[in-house]
């Protein structure tokens, strides 16, 4: 499953929880929707720095767990909890190959024709919105 998502929607983390409760791979792509959601970009950069280090999992479930703490004192505080090179963390957050990967992932997704978080692809059709978490019911 190929999932679009934004560290600050919380039905992307709702979608997250329900999805670890399943036998599925999961593909996490990031589409942070800037307009309703401000710390979504720099949540998604952080968690791209701390897959340069090999943490990425790590770090995505840290954000989902506390979205409503996702200023730069507390992205910092996870990385150092999670055992990372905070100094390295922080430049890599920041740099233009972490925003170039962010980037990429966003247009990759509008050029599938996502539009809303969470969105998901099963079986290589698009479930936008909450639409995802109905399906999962069944």
């Amino acid at each position: 499953m190929i999932v679009y998502g934004d560290y600050e929607c919380p039905f992307c983390a709702a979608l997250d929880l329900r999805l670890a409760e399943l036998d599925v791979q999961v593909c996490f792509r990031h589409f942070p929707v800037k307009s309703s959601h401000p710390r979504a970009w720099p949540a998604a950069c952080a968690a791209e720095a701390a897959a340069e280090q090999g943490a990425f999992w790590a770090m995505h479930d840290a954000l989902f767990a506390d979205q409503g703490r996702l200023e730069d004192p507390h992205l910092w505080a996870r990385a150092e909890a999670l055992g990372l090179d905070v100094e390295r963390f922080d430049a890599h957050r920041r740099s233009d190959t972490i925003h170039t990967r962010v980037k990429s992932s966003f247009r990759a997704g509008v050029s599938c024709g996502v539009v809303t978080t969470p969105s998901a692809f099963l079986d290589g059709v698009l479930h936008p919105g909450r639409e995802i978490l109905d399906v999962l019911a069944t």
